[in-house]
């Protein structure tokens, strides 16, 4: 029981390290729960695991991730009309604003990135801002669909694996046969009196 429960909470702080990481451009954050979660389930199996149609379903959410990154930035990029370069220097800029100015960082850092690197290839101010601005919210929302679907794997992973004693296999019970334990043979009750066998037989009577 305390091995579950020591690789229950190992796995947890795993996965809010991988929480973290989806909020870090670049990180695989819902891959390391993933990953996480699976190595739990391979050590432990049936005794303690969370099963595999579980690691399937984590294994779905992790791919929605994927997409949803994908598909937010495209969408905030195509929308305000940002280019690639708009959405990479949205990524540089999160992970510039980490380092320079957390937490706001991650609210400035992607819209100076992205207008920056608008700007550095060419586009007037205006439309550099413009650009930025929907690089920016599309790299926001794809890390906050990112963190959704974290969040959604952690609490699935936490009611699956949850330490409980039924989930340990039934040890076969051995009776414990004290060592001391001796083999008294019965007493001849015909000889607790103290009388010998001599004494026990009738004496004859002389006629």
């Amino acid at each position: 029981m305390i091995e579950l429960w020591v690789s229950f909470v190992v796995v947890l702080l795993i996965m809010m390290v991988g929480m973290i990481g989806n909020m870090i451009p670049g990180v695989p954050g819902t891959s390391l729960i993933f990953v996480s979660a699976l190595v739990h389930q391979l050590y432990h199996g049936d005794a303690g695991g969370i099963g595999w149609i579980w690691v399937i379903v984590l294994g779905a959410l992790m791919a929605v991730s994927f997409l949803i990154d994908y598909v937010a930035a495209l969408f905030g990029a195509k929308t305000l009309g940002a280019s690639w370069r708009g959405v990479l220097g949205a990524l540089v800029g999160i992970i510039g604003g980490l380092i320079i100015f957390p937490p706001l960082g991650l609210i400035i850092g992607p819209f100076v990135g992205a207008m920056g690197f608008e700007w550095a290839f060419g586009r007037e101010t205006r439309e550099a801002a413009k650009a930025g601005i929907g690089a920016a919210l599309g790299v926001m929302l794809g890390m906050v669909g990112s963190a959704m679907c974290g969040v959604a794997m952690m609490g699935i992973f936490f009611f699956t694996a949850f330490p409980d004693s039924d989930a340990l296999t039934a040890l076969p019970e051995v009776e414990a046969t004290p060592a001391d334990t001796l083999t008294h043979e019965p007493k001849d009750d015909s000889l607790s009196t103290g009388e010998t066998r001599e004494q026990a037989e009738p004496v004859g009577v002389n006629d």
